[in-house]
């Protein structure tokens, strides 16, 4: 009997540290595609803001931004809860997807044969909620929601 019981021990044993190292896992890549909501976020700024100056001062593109940042403030918050309750973000994360993020879009734009037609269609996209978090990153939201209400 006390040996049947040192080896559930023992199996029990091991079976918890490669679950913690399964949720240690999966909360990291959680973190990584929560980070993915602040390079959204430096996509729509990065570009309403590069736009605005070369289309001659459109107020359109701040508006559009304006409201943006509007509609997605509380996913970008829910977010940020998210990632300090699962351990917190290691330094320079968010630098680096925001950074990632406005880099992509101004590849994009800087590949574009007619640059104030990639402007329009960018403004169109981000008026029309196309570019807003719920959209573009459904699957990480919906997993900081559940993780936010438990």
């Amino acid at each position: 009997m006390r040996s049947c019981l040192a080896l559930v021990v023992s199996l029990v044993s091991l079976v918890i540290p490669a679950q913690a190292q399964d949720d240690s896992a999966a909360n990291s890549q959680l973190i990584g595609e929560l980070m993915a909501f602040h390079g959204s976020q430096a996509i729509v700024q990065v570009m309403t803001t590069h736009c605005y100056e070369t289309t001659g001062l459109d107020g359109a593109y701040k508006t559009a931004a304006d409201n943006w940042y509007l509609r997605n403030i509380g996913f970008l918050d829910l977010a940020d809860r998210v990632i300090i309750s699962l351990g917190g973000a290691a330094e320079g994360q968010q630098q680096a997807a925001e950074t990632y993020g406005g880099s992509q879009i101004m590849t994009a734009y800087n590949q574009a044969a007619d640059k104030n037609s990639f402007c329009r269609a960018f403004l169109e996209q981000v008026d029309s909620g196309a570019l807003d978090i719920n959209n573009q990153l459904p699957a990480p939201l919906k997993r900081a929601q559940e993780i936010a209400s438990s």
